[in-house]
Parts: structure tokens; C-alpha cells; sequence
């Protein structure tokens, strides 16, 4: 297996790109589009744990937009092959700390999250 083929990290920087500017500016159509639709994607947040796309994208969709401004810092995305990434970051907020981990498998709909975990330090 290839670890990190240059190509496919561009392309799952770019999305993981995409989720970070959907995220921060509660883009809930584009965050729903950028997570599987399946009964197997799992969201696990600093205060909930959620089970299939449905359940994730009822969360989404009546969180709160405000104080969702942050910034990365030690973000590593690692690819596995084609089609299977990692990205893990931490976050800054102004009263809070944290870190986030997203699965990402290619699909033929494009790159979509699978698994995802969100905490606070």
C-alpha cells in the first residue's frame, strides 16, 4: 500500500479544505453533503454520539451557527492507498481547545467522511 501519493493528499486536503470553511461557516448543506449517507457513519462530539447519516445530519441541522470561528493548528492528513485517509487536527477557540479526527473514504459520489470525533482538551 502507498502511504501519502501526492495526489490523493491534494485532493483530501482540498475537501478536508472544504469541510473546514462549510464548519465554520455553518454551511449544513455542504457538511451533510461532505458525510456518507449511511447507517455506518458515526459522529462522536464533545457532547453527543452519534449513530448513521441521519442522526448526524439532525445534529447539523439544529446546532446553533454561532462561535464556530477557529483555527487549526497541527493539522496531519495521511492517505492509504487511493481511497482511505485520515485527518486530524487540533482547534482553537476563544474559551475553548480541542481536536478533531475524520475517517475519509472515496466513493463514487467523491471523498466522504465516515467516522469523525470531535473533543475538547
Amino acid at each position: 500500500m502507498e502511504i501519502n501519493l501526492p495526489d490523493v493528499v491534494a485532493e483530501v486536503s482540498a475537501v478536508f479544505e472544504q469541510y473546514e470553511t462549510a464548519l465554520v461557516s455553518n454551511d449544513v448543506a455542504v457538511l451533510d453533503q461532505l458525510f456518507w449517507q449511511s447507517p455506518y457513519t458515526i459522529r462522536f462530539g464533545a457532547t453527543e454520539n452519534l449513530y448513521g447519516y441521519d442522526a448526524i445530519a439532525q445534529f447539523r441541522a439544529a446546532r446553533s451557527g454561532v462561535g464556530l470561528d477557529r483555527t487549526l493548528k497541527n493539522t496531519v492528513i495521511t492517505t492509504y492507498g487511493r481511497d482511505f485517509a485520515t485527518a486530524n487536527t487540533e482547534f482553537i477557540r476563544p474559551n475553548k481547545n480541542g481536536r478533531q479526527s475524520q475517517t475519509w473514504m472515496r466513493t463514487s459520489e467523491g471523498w466522504k467522511v465516515v467516522a469523525a470525533h470531535v473533543s475538547f482538551l
